[in-house]
């Protein structure tokens, strides 16, 4: 029974950490936000807060994993998707880039690990190919049904387009990065208004 408590209390408290450095990493950006800080934010040693995680780049990766976590529950659960129209899935992904633009620092941090993620060693390595896979099975599922009923063309298969639209919005957090003036959202609904207006002008005229 203590050891089964003992468990429950250390996820609670690895939830602890990933709830809290999420808002830390947030407000003070991904380069003000060290392992230091996050440990002091609940009142741990840095080797203490390290004990909940093997690394410090996989305390990174579940932090993102986290972030997604927090954004499914805000903008609404997408995982299945066979329950996903377009314009369900253009409203979802838009509202997530815009709430991007005000977690500067998790966009620092996923751009950062990304990068580094590239090497098959690294602890954040499966995350990002899993939630890249994730994110295109929800658009290739959207854009197939509206090719199904005729409303989108079919020119370019569901597949292609769900990974144009992965490398627009990694690529656009890279430009906004370096140009904050950059309105990310208007973006990326510019770019469903040119890959679907077929559909938005049948909305149009119904």
């Amino acid at each position: 029974m203590a050891q089964r408590g003992s468990y429950a209390k250390g996820v609670a408290k690895r939830e602890e950490i990933l709830t809290t450095a999420l808002e830390v990493i947030a407000r003070e950006g991904f380069r003000g936000a060290s392992v230091k800080e996050l440990a002091d934010a609940v009142g741990l040693s840095q080797a203490g807060l390290l004990h909940y995680f093997d690394s410090k780049e996989e305390l990174f990766a579940e932090i993102l994993r986290k972030r997604d976590e927090v954004d499914s529950a805000a903008f609404g659960d997408v995982s299945d998707p066979s329950e996903i129209t377009l314009a369900d899935l253009e409203r979802g992904y838009v509202q997530v880039v815009r709430h991007n633009a005000d977690v500067a620092g998790l966009v620092q941090l996923f751009a950062r690990l990304s990068v580094d993620a590239a090497e098959p060693q690294h602890p954040a390595h499966e995350y990002f190919i899993e939630r890249g896979r994730t994110l295109r099975r929800m658009i290739t599922g959207a854009v197939a049904q509206a090719q199904a009923d005729g409303s989108v063309s079919d020119r370019v298969d569901a597949d292609t387009i769900a990974r144009l639209f992965q490398a627009v919005a990694d690529g656009l957090q890279v430009q906004w990065m370096l140009e904050p003036d950059i309105d990310m959202a208007a973006a990326v609904e510019a770019l469903f208004e040119l890959v679907f207006a077929k559909e938005h002008d049948t909305d149009a005229a119904s």
